[in-house]
């Protein structure tokens, strides 16, 4: 998969909490997300001017346009990357959790998801695009 596949899959799927997202689905959304931000806090600092906020003298409409665009699909695939690893959509609260919980979540979004169907959906790697790692896998507890 790559990023604009990945992208496209995020947007199609905008507000669609069910099912499972492959570890490349949602890491090519979040480095399009990164991205993307950067771009458009340069482009508002050009065009209004990089003061600190809206009382520092310059303001960022742009960027704070496309986080508010981009903030459900976001979510939604950061849920289904937690269902292809066996866990809820709710284990994204964590995130309020100050440091610890969004480490936790780092660490789950970048494990390998379950192999074979689980109970949020059918394996999103057992497509054509589906290979066999070389790394072993560690049974979870």
């Amino acid at each position: 998969m790559d990023i604009s596949t990945a992208v496209r899959t995020c947007f199609s799927k905008y507000a669609t909490f069910s099912g499972r997202a492959r570890r490349a689905e949602f890491w090519w959304f979040a480095l399009f997300n990164f991205a993307g931000n950067i771009v458009l806090n340069i482009v508002d600092g050009i065009i209004f001017g990089f003061g600190h906020g809206m009382m520092g003298g310059g303001g960022q409409p742009l960027s704070g346009l496309f986080s508010l665009a981009i903030l459900l699909p976001s979510l939604a695939v950061a849920a289904r990357r937690l269902h292809d690893t066996g866990r809820s959509g709710w284990w994204l609260l964590l995130i309020l959790i100050p440091i610890v919980g969004f480490l936790v979540l780092i660490w789950w979004y970048a494990t390998e998801g379950d192999k074979g169907p689980n109970e949020y959906g059918p394996d999103p790697m057992a497509g054509g695009e589906a290979t066999e790692s070389s790394v072993p896998r560690v049974p979870r507890r």
